[in-house]
């Protein structure tokens, strides 16, 4: 399929995640080199040998048995490794457990991810024990093939650390190992991954001298690590950004920060799941790997889904091959955090339980749920942190979001936990959407405050959308396209059916209902649909008569086939940059029809604002934050027009099925959506500007409109939308919207005022600036900054896009012809022209003018 590097580039992306890139050398450097304990790391200069057991963990100490039993020996901390566990790949999992205001600060919460690696201990020479990083980015899952050994062979995992053994158990079957100078060390493997994390929450170098251990504590197939670290605190944010070091930014020390981690080593299964191959027509999140077995005439780019283990009991596999419903071997279970506000949890839960509906297609009952966690009096050995225990962790945060990640087996895809991330503040994210798009049609929503039943309702629609996450579905932003417009106005349909045949699609609420058309909540809120349920199946469905992921290729693909009679099951990736059916935030099948709605509901709202935002003994913070949100969400509709222009839908398919993957959006539709762009925005929107509004905020009428004009002009003229419709015409030729059509639709709609020789108000001529602005820019590009060119193109030089630039195409040529009959139209405008009209004009000839000077 076309664009297979876009999907290779994702596989790497999922997979750098859960396993860091192999790092040369041996384990980090002790707290103190000059005093060694028995079982000190490789590299001390002194290499102790095994003692008798009872003298290394005496009666004193404090022992926890499981996967890997653990004792605590006063300050000394040891792993008893039976030989059973060695060889056996081990997932680590590293999380913020409780962070200080500095890293609060940075967007760091309890229960952050920070770390994931896979490990593997083993026997070395001299009484050591190796711990291994072990990488499946390179792998040939199939030991039995003369390939599998030779890639072992190119292929050596990094040996991450060396420990002495400082015992052996009485049996002879196991090995002590003192881990207390590596748990203390601020190592790669069991705490911050990469030092983009560290960079991020401003943490500089670990101070020893105020970090510890705090506690070990093992499981049957887990062992949980507790440690508090303090680290130096670097400076202010970086101007060169996230990841670059602090001192780019002339960063220094600024005081410490202490944190308390998390580190879970949980026991990957001995015999991987059943893996199941990546298919780009269903939104699977993926691992991957490069596989030397598949393909006997060279390497194969492998994409697993990620997906929990879901496999019918034995006894009860005679009844899933009947077809009836079975409950798995082991089910999906999320955990409420116990910090959770008691009257939200309902909600939280009730988020998780509306899968358990898709999962009866895929064959199983009860498959997923929810449950309250239990606290600490109630059960002191559970922990929200285990990585046995997949949550919903709820954080004292100001950020206005939520997100799903997850952790999987890199081997198979299987995923093996997820905390979701519910930061407090996505109350207000949802207030204020709900607010903006239903206002004009739910009276419930036209108050700051909204009643616990409705918020509650907002709160478990976002708990499906990320829980759809940990299930491994991926934003499948075309799913609203499937709608057509007029069907979201018709009350008994979309009740019944919902706006969007996705919850994983971002499209939020039914903005295109209008006021008599009566809809209630069902035909306004997000629900799992039609797509949801068929993803499910396609992911979930058990077929016990494969033995691999390749024998299920063809049952696969038959399913996938067949569905695409159903336009309803279409997935429309987030990642692609041209498709109009293809967009977040957008609602149906025709963007402009949708968009003209959507418009008459906000203005309905906005002249509602200044009574629906008052509170008593308050201010007009709540009125300005709401007009806010109103122009975003206009907007939003103009980029969902805008995107139409040049467009490219994609249908990604196989060889078996008819029609093409790639096809341009047809001329008729560009000509609508410069037509709408002309009417809603091109035309100032004067409707926003509600003098009663502005007179108590702090935004600026004139920037308002500026900044939505700026954004869709930006998009419309960018390099890339010029190249496309210059590219349509080549294959398409008379049939496809040219160019010079979009320069014929904007000169016409912008520069109206030349051949009706009217004056020009404040408004029209920003807008005229505007745009000749952004054509000189493209004629002449501002010279890009010798720094930050050389971080976009990797110290290379040259031009930091993919593609031709503009000077290489026919772009650079129309657009300066385009400048060149504006300058001659302006001219004779500025002729009759009078006042300020006339001084805009002549300025406007000026700078084309200059702009095309050979000679500057």
């Amino acid at each position: 399929m076309k664009k297979n590097l876009l999907s290779i580039l994702f596989a790497v992306s999922a997979v750098a995640f859960a396993q860091a890139q192999v790092r040369q050398g041996g384990g980090a450097a002790p707290t103190d080199s000059t005093k060694r304990a028995p079982g000190a790391a490789l590299g001390s200069g002194v290499r102790a040998q095994p003692k008798p057991y009872d003298q290394v963990i005496t009666s004193k100490a404090s022992t926890r048995k499981g996967m890997i039993t653990t004792h605590k020996l006063e300050d000394k901390f040891f792993f008893e490794i039976a030989d059973t566990t060695l060889g056996r790949d081990i997932l680590v999992v590293s999380r913020i457990s409780k962070s200080g205001a500095e890293v609060r600060a940075a967007q760091g919460y309890a229960g952050d991810q920070i770390g994931s690696a896979v490990i593997r201990f083993e026997k070395g020479p001299n009484n050591r024990i190796f711990m291994r990083k072990i990488s499946y980015r390179t792998y040939g899952p199939d030991s039995t093939t003369s390939m599998y050994q030779s890639l072992k062979n190119s292929n050596i995992q990094a040996i991450a650390a060396s420990f002495n053994i400082a015992a052996f158990t009485a049996d002879k079957k196991g090995s002590v190992i003192d881990v207390t100078d590596y748990l203390n060390s601020d190592n790669d493997i069991f705490y911050f991954s990469s030092p983009a994390f560290k960079t991020r929450f401003r943490l500089g170098a670990q101070l020893a001298d105020r970090s510890y251990i705090q506690s070990l504590r093992s499981f049957p197939t887990n062992v949980e690590i507790s440690t508090v670290k303090t680290y130096s605190l670097t400076a202010a944010p970086n101007p060169f950004g996230g990841g670059a070091p602090a001192a780019m930014a002339g960063g220094a020390s600024a005081g410490s920060s202490t944190v308390e981690l998390n580190t879970s080593l949980v026991i990957l299964p001995k015999v991987p799941m059943k893996a199941r191959y990546f298919d780009p027509r269903v939104g699977y999140f993926a691992v991957g790997y490069t596989d030397f077995d598949l393909n006997p005439q060279g390497v194969k780019e492998i994409e697993l889904i990620k997906r929990w283990r879901l496999e019918p009991k034995p006894q009860d596999l005679a009844k899933y091959k009947r077809g009836e419903l079975v409950e798995p071997i082991k089910p999906i279970i999320f955990y409420i955090d116990p910090a959770t506000p008691k009257k939200w949890v309902p909600y939280l839960k009730a988020g998780v339980d509306d899968w358990a509906k898709a999962f009866e297609k895929a064959g199983f009952k009860n498959a997923i749920m929810a449950k309250e966690a239990p606290t600490y009096k109630q059960d002191s050995t559970w922990s929200i942190d285990d990585a046995r225990h997949s949550a919903i962790v709820y954080k004292p945060s100001e950020i206005a979001n939520a997100s799903g990640p997850s952790i999987s087996d890199p081997r198979s895809g299987e995923i093996m936990e997820s905390h979701i991330n519910w930061f407090h503040n996505v109350q207000k994210l949802v207030h204020d959407w709900y607010m903006i798009q239903t206002a004009a049609v739910d009276p419930r929503a036209r108050k700051m405050t909204f009643s616990d039943e409705l918020m509650g309702d907002l709160i478990r629609f976002v708990s499906s959308h990320e829980v759809g996450h940990t299930l491994g579905l991926r934003h499948n932003y075309g799913s609203s396209s499937t709608v057509p417009t007029e069907m979201l106005r018709d009350k008994k349909w979309v009740e019944a059916n919902g706006h969007t045949p996705s919850i994983m699609d971002y499209a939020r609420f039914n903005y295109v209902a209008q006021p008599e058309d009566n809809i209630s909540s069902k035909g306004l809120y997000p629900r799992i649909g039609d797509y949801d349920k068929w993803a499910i199946e396609w992911g979930y469905k058990y077929f016990p008569e494969t033995k691999n992921a390749q024998q299920e290729v063809p049952i696969l693909n038959k399913m996938t086939i067949e569905s695409a009679k159903n336009r309803r099951l279409w997935f429309g990736t987030e990642t692609n940059p041209d498709d109009p059916h293809s967009q977040n935030e957008d609602l149906s099948d025709n963007a402009m029809k949708a968009s003209t709605y959507g418009i008459k509901n906000l203005k309905v709202i906005l002249n509602k604002l200044p009574e629906w935002t008052k509170e008593p003994a308050d201010g007009y913070d709540n009125l300005e934050n709401m007009y806010g949100q109103l122009t975003t969400q206009f907007g939003r509709y103009m980029g969902h027009v805008a995107k139409n222009i040049g467009g490219i839908y994609e249908n990604p398919k196989t060889v078996e099925q008819a029609g093409s993957v790639y096809e341009r959006t047809p001329a008729a539709t560009q000509k609508e959506a410069m037509t709408f762009l002309d009417v809603q925005l091109f035309k100032t929107p004067t409707w926003l500007l509600n003098k009663s509004i502005l007179d108590n905020i702090s935004q600026d009428g004139l920037e308002v409109i500026g900044r939505l004009q700026n954004t869709t002009i930006s998009r419309i003229l960018s390099t890339s939308t010029l190249t496309k419709l210059i590219s349509a015409e080549a294959l398409d030729g008379a049939s496809a919207y040219k160019i010079t059509d979009l320069f014929t639709d904007l000169n016409g709609s912008i520069f109206t005022e030349l051949k009706s020789n009217q004056a020009i108000d404040v408004y029209r001529r920003n807008l005229q600036k505007l745009y000749v602005d952004k054509l000189i820019s493209i004629v002449k590009p501002a010279p890009m900054p010798t720094a930050v060119n050389a971080i976009l193109t990797g110290g290379r030089g040259g031009a930091a896009q993919s593609g031709l630039m503009a000077s290489q195409s026919d772009v650079m040529s129309v657009v300066k012809g385009q400048l060149r009959e504006l300058d001659a139209a302006i001219k004779t405008g500025a002729n009759s022209a009078t006042g300020l009209s006339k001084y805009h004009l002549q300025d406007l000839s000026d700078r084309i003018e200059d702009a095309l000077d050979a000679k500057k």
